[in-house]
């Protein structure tokens, strides 16, 4: 992860700036002497491969893409790439250039990646790759495709996630890598339907723009295992969930209901020197000092998460730089603050991957002007003056340790652009020792996951046990303190005595009202878990049909009075332990679960009703009584697709029949797998349908729609794309007391293509 211009994160400036550099820098311009100076006073590469390296750092970037989304999905699409897709690219010839069609990407599992070498002259211009083009926009905005730099793909293969982990990213914003981590959480889900999986994942971004468009990316892929927080990754705070007496893990517990995690991914934020190809810009700003003075942050960020990890836990470590300062020595300083972890041998994985090891020889720059004459701290420190010493910004870790040698620091993994046509990256895999049987050892590591984190004092959260809010419901879940200094001994104390006392009264209810909160700044709405036996939820469930199987227990909303009013979340009982042991305002909690449920307001002289939402359908799919599924033919989802509100005496038999009888209200409509004239469909597909009392519509966004009419017809036939993408008559339009809704188009829909743009084109992972 890159940093940006504004805070020296990201990377990303903006498309168009990243554009005029393209078009402002030939490629006789592409270089920078320090960076030359540098890196080869690193050695990260050998003599002979010097200009193969520099010469791949000038090319464009290929894109890249991976097929997201359930198993099943994902393979019908690969599918339709091999065997539409590259026969249609192959052959092509554009200004008198042979333009080759789209290649897998070797290492990538079940040959679910790929990659193009095009311009974007090419993608506009030229007929069938614009038309390949557009199959990939439309996929994308409906989660089925993710275009992702090809090494951006590696942390989460590496991190190995599965559906019963507990997960967090700690650094996640824009989402590429949230996403893969999110479907491994989901990896029982069907073409139809999402699993609830016993594991959860929290995503974090200490920015909250960036947080927010976790939480837009993160509809693509509904789930009800997932968290977005606000958070500085390097004092992520302590999580609690209930305790228990029986849990094995109690011995490396800073507290016994301390929540660990199994798998963190700590993609940190960096200088980004190996995002070049991408963003060029980067060749006329670079210096050394970057990562000089992002090593304490990086370093700061994987010591907190291996406070945070369960004993049998994976730590994955990655940047997009090519600088041993921000790699090599995070990972020894990491190390040596805790001797208890060690790096992972993780050579035989992805053996397509070609790879280098890491380096245990590397020399810091003191100053932009390339000075790497020190080879260690001391000889550096003893050069400066008391005043410069206290100025200066390095530090000992920034030199190798003396025992460099005793850290193969060589599982670490270094991906450079020469060898396979990427960017350039670097991975590590780190995990606990095995455990020892002496009693020594195991106080040992006690001593290390009790030490303090050293942060400034300014950004130490205090404690202060009168701002905890009371459990929202009757469980026994005690109140949650989320200081970073809270492990003291009279805490953990009173802790196990709320939670007996917790234990013992059963006769809590909900909580309303107004709470004193431990960060009264932060100004998102509260969580709050409805009873089963709610009345409007008990409404809810009788009109939508669901079964007495539905998790009504874990339903929440979200408005300052915790009352049923318009939207339903849906969370698993993990999920749902975090949210009621922990005050969501210090946690900074900016999205848990996922919305399934709206009240619709259905027009004059109709009672307002629930409906499924199109992205909730597949997480509440396996709770809807199968005999009320309304069963319909392919030429009913042509005119769905073609008309916004067709009457229902425009339906052919036996569906005009069916629907009429039905009413007004959601309803949900299946069409089965099989082939017509001019399409096929490979598992069935069912979809959310709102009937009005004279005619129906199809209640999915007007990307979906499109995404779905190229896939199964080869050609955008919606109304948006016939009537140039016009929205959709407002519901003020339509005669009166008709019933009719307009489909949902969200609310972040009219910036997608930018956000998706600037994802694509600058995200410097």
């Amino acid at each position: 992860m890159t940093r940006s211009k504004k805070r020296q994160r990201g990377g990303r400036a903006g498309k168009s700036r990243n554009d005029d550099d393209r078009g402002m820098l030939e490629k006789s311009d592409m270089k920078n002497e320090r960076f030359s100076l540098y890196y080869k006073a690193q050695h990260i590469i050998p003599d002979e491969e010097w200009d193969q390296f520099m010469e791949a750092l000038r090319r464009p970037l290929p894109t890249t893409f991976r097929i997201a989304g359930s198993r099943e999905i994902a393979h019908a699409l690969n599918d339709a790439i091999k065997k539409t897709y590259v026969p249609l690219l192959s052959d092509v010839v554009f200004e008198g250039d042979v333009i080759p069609p789209p290649s897998r990407i070797p290492w990538y599992p079940e040959d679910l990646a790929w990659q193009f070498n095009v311009s974007k002259k090419v993608l506009r211009k030229q007929q069938a790759f614009k038309k390949f083009h557009s199959f990939l926009v439309h996929e994308t905005e409906v989660g089925n495709i993710s275009r992702q730099e090809a090494v951006s793909m590696l942390p989460p293969l590496f991190l190995d996630v599965q559906p019963h982990h507990k997960v967090v990213d700690m650094c996640a914003a824009p989402g590429s890598k949230t996403a893969q981590l999110l479907e491994a959480l989901h990896a029982q889900d069907t073409a139809t339907s999402t699993s609830i999986p016993p594991g959860f994942l929290i995503a974090n971004d200490s920015d909250s723009k960036r947080a927010h468009l976790l939480i837009h990316q993160s509809a693509r892929l509904p789930s009800p295992a997932f968290m977005v927080t606000n958070l500085d990754a390097s004092i992520f705070p302590i999580l609690r969930l209930p305790v228990t007496t029986t849990d094995p893990r109690r011995g490396v517990k800073k507290s016994p209901n301390q929540l660990l995690f199994d798998r963190i991914l700590c993609d940190v934020p960096c200088s980004g020197d190996g995002t070049l190809r991408k963003n060029i810009g980067i060749w006329k700003r670079w210096q050394p000092m970057d990562g000089n003075g992002l090593h304490s942050l990086q370093t700061r960020i994987l010591q907190r998460a291996m406070r945070m990890l369960e004993p049998d836990g994976r730590i994955v470590y990655s940047t997009c730089s090519l600088n041993p300062v921000e790699n090599e020595a995070v990972i020894a300083a990491a190390l040596n603050s805790n001797p208890n972890f060690q790096l992972i041998d993780v050579s035989a994985q992805l053996p397509e991957l070609v790879r280098r090891p890491g380096i245990s020889s590397w020399a810091p720059t003191v100053n932009r002007t390339i000075n790497t004459t020190f080879k260690t701290w001391n000889a550096y420190n003893e050069t400066l003056t008391e005043e410069q010493r206290a100025d200066s910004k390095m530090s000992e870790t920034h030199w190798p340790p003396v025992n460099v040698e005793s850290l193969q620091l060589q599982r670490c993994m270094r991906i450079y652009p020469h060898l396979q046509d990427t960017g350039g990256f670097f991975v590590a895999v780190l995990e606990r020792k095995p455990r020892q049987s002496s009693h020594a050892s195991v106080a040992t590591k006690r001593d290390a996951e009790e030490a303090e984190i050293l942060v400034p004092e300014a950004k130490k959260v205090k404690l202060d046990l009168g701002t905890l809010p009371e459990p929202q419901q009757s469980t026994s879940f005690p109140p949650t303190p989320m200081s970073e200094d809270d492990g003291s001994r009279p805490l953990v104390l009173n802790t196990v005595e709320a939670d007996v006392e917790a234990v013992t009264d059963t006769n809590k209810t909900t909580f309303k009202g107004k709470t004193k909160l431990s960060d009264p700044s932060f100004k998102e709405m509260p969580y709050t878990f409805l009873e089963p036996n709610d009345p409007t939820l008990i409404s809810c469930i009788d009109q939508l049909n669901l079964t007495a199987s539905f998790p009504s227990s874990n339903v929440l909303v979200r408005n300052p009075e915790g009352d049923a009013v318009r939207s339903f979340y849906l969370t698993n009982d993990l999920v749902k332990a975090v949210v009621l042991n922990n005050d969501y305002t210090r946690m900074r909690l900016m999205t848990s679960g996922t919305k399934v449920i709206t009240k619709q307001e259905a027009g004059r002289g109709f009672e307002a009703q629930f409906r499924v939402l199109g992205e909730g359908l597949p997480v509440v799919l396996p709770y809807i009584d199968p005999s009320v599924i309304l069963d319909a033919e392919f030429a009913t989802l042509k005119t769905l697709l073609t008309t916004y509100y067709p009457l229902c005496a425009s339906f052919s038999d036996p569906f005009r029949t069916v629907i009429e009888n039905k009413n007004p209200g959601s309803h949900i409509i299946r069409f089965p797998a099989g082939q017509s004239d001019d399409s096929t469909l490979s598992h069935d597909l069912l979809v959310p349908l709102w009937k009005s009392n004279v005619s129906v519509t199809l209640m999915i966004d007007k990307k979906a729609k499109s995404a779905l009419s190229l896939r199964l017809f080869g050609e955008d036939i919606t109304t948006a794309a016939r009537d140039g993408g016009k929205k959709a008559p407002q519901t003020s339009r339509l005669p009166q007391n008709t019933g009719d809704v307009v489909p949902d188009e969200g609310a972040d829909n009219e910036d997608e293509d930018a956000i998706l743009e600037d994802e694509c084109d600058n995200e410097a992972e």
